[in-house]
């Protein structure tokens, strides 16, 4: 019997993806600004100065990690990514969490992204003068505001990412050009004009608070990294799948000098405590620290136009990966349904906007946003370590046979992968006895321990109920294919 796959794609997936688009979709969903605007303030909460460290240390298992990626995508191109690989050599089981972990933090960062759209659009209105409208005065800070505007928002993104990732990325290209050249001008300004002490001390690791401080704050810094893999979830639409690799590595290294930039030129304005007090509004007091209007305006469009950018391109490798667990029925056939008309995973697109509004929904249950965001960025931060972990430890366990062909290719293709692997999984195992330990009793809190478990439990949870699902009703063939065999590639469709 001819073995069942996942592999490269089925003919109606259009190839017609360059390096630049990857390179595109990547850092759009990495989203540097928001990261500037937002998580500076968030990891400056808990490693105060030593905010540009945690950087730097997140991205070194990141690094190992995006190696990972390039190795396996060579040997088994998917859009399903780790799905496909850890399922393919450590087993079925691990491999659908490592797909399904993805495609739920991913709806679970779509939620929050909407309704930090909806924050951003009225902060740039206030700028412009517009604080009301009748009968309602616009709060940024309001999570049931931000709410309601960025599902607005949501579904005109959605069309756009329905319509074809080629205008998608032509589109997040122009956004992103533009939010670049006014980083790049507003932090060079900060840097030069800072009243703060420049200090080696923010790179001194002795000088975080505490393990557990480091240890939330690195979890939330690999956060900030997270995204550079959407290149490869478009691998199948990718004209040469080598592009992939390319175009995460560039826009893995693109966002680490970006955030570098963006750390200490906030830490030269800001002091740690003025950081952490304003969160989610960080860009815009940021601005004006450092110029009146109507130039202070000009980092908060940016702002705008990452957040616009993160959301479409939160929704294109979602919809793929949940292609690629379709195809093999470990979720419902909805999902692997290609547009004829458009080449792209339609159905599967507004389902996966679909959800994330209802995310965006339950968080109304935290009526200030900035915590809403902490306890999804929490929540998310401990899945994507998972995940990663698990696929580079694949990596390692999948071309363990290159020790025998000497330390360089011993230690690009096992020794590194494995260690970064390690080293997020083992992260993230203090993290769950930390929260268990922190907090005596459950309330929705982001400073409650059990309620930042709650959530990626739950996540867990439903992955394996969906996995018994697909095991047992569906009878999906991705449980009996044999380990360690991957198909011959398919003849590649030309655009």
């Amino acid at each position: 019997m001819e073995e069942p796959t996942t592999g490269p794609p089925p003919a109606e997936l259009r190839r017609s993806l360059g390096v630049v688009d990857g390179v595109v979709i990547a850092a759009s969903n990495t989203a540097a600004t928001t990261t500037i605007g937002v998580g500076l303030g968030l990891l400056a909460a808990y490693a105060g100065r030593q905010t540009p460290l945690l950087l730097v240390l997140a991205f070194l298992p990141v690094l190992g990690i995006a190696g990972a990626y390039a190795r396996l995508n060579r040997s088994e191109p998917n859009c399903g990514n780790g799905y496909a690989w850890v399922g393919r050599t450590l087993g079925p089981w691990l491999g659908l969490l490592a797909g399904w972990i993805p495609l739920a933090g991913s709806v679970i960062f779509l939620a929050y992204t909407t309704s930090l759209t909806g924050s951003v659009l009225m902060q740039t209105a206030g700028r412009l003068g517009v604080t009301s409208l009748p009968g309602w005065t616009l709060d940024p800070g309001s999570t049931a505001q931000s709410t309601a505007v960025g599902l607005v928002v949501l579904a005109a993104v959605t069309w756009t990412a329905v319509t074809g990732v080629t205008r998608a990325a032509r589109f997040q290209a122009g956004l992103l050009v533009f939010e670049y050249a006014v980083l790049l001008l507003f932090c060079g300004w900060g840097l030069a004009a800072g009243d703060q002490p420049f200090s080696w001390q923010w790179l001194n690791p002795l000088a975080v608070g505490s393990p557990s401080g480091l240890a939330q704050g690195l979890v939330l810094a690999v956060f900030c990294y997270w995204g550079w893999d959407a290149a490869f979830s478009v691998t199948e639409e990718t004209r040469d799948p080598r592009d992939a690799a390319r175009g995460g590595f560039i826009a893995l290294w693109s966002v680490l000098g970006m955030f570098l930039l963006g750390a200490f030129a906030f830490q030269r304005v800001m002091p740690a405590g003025e950081m952490a007090a304003h969160g989610a509004q960080g860009l815009a007091h940021y601005s004006a620290r450092l110029a009146g209007e109507p130039l202070a305006t000009l980092p908060l469009v940016a702002l705008l136009f990452s957040v616009l950018a993160s959301l479409q391109a939160g929704v294109i490798p979602t919809a793929r990966i949940a292609l690629a667990m379709s195809r093999d029925r470990t979720l419902g056939p909805v999902w692997s349904k290609v547009s004829a008309r458009h080449g792209t995973p339609a159905a599967g697109t507004v389902l996966v906007s679909l959800v994330a509004a209802a995310i965006a929904l339950l968080t109304l249950a935290i009526p200030k946003l900035n915590e809403a965001i902490l306890a999804l960025v929490n929540a998310i931060g401990m899945l994507v370590a998972l995940y990663y972990g698990l696929t580079a430890l694949t990596c390692a366990v999948r071309f363990r046979g290159q020790v025998r062909a000497g330390p360089g290719p011993a230690l690009r293709a096992v020794a590194a992968p494995a260690a970064s692997g390690l080293a997020l999984l083992t992260l993230g195992g203090y993290l769950v006895h930390h929260y268990a330990t922190m907090s005596d009793g459950f309330a929705v809190s982001a400073a409650n321990g059990w309620f930042n478990l709650a959530c990626p439990g739950a996540v867990l949870a439903l992955g394996l109920l969906v996995g018994a699902v697909a095991r047992w009703r569906r009878r999906s063939p991705y449980f009996d294919r044999p380990r360690g065999r991957v198909p011959p590639r398919r003849k590649e469709v030309s655009a």
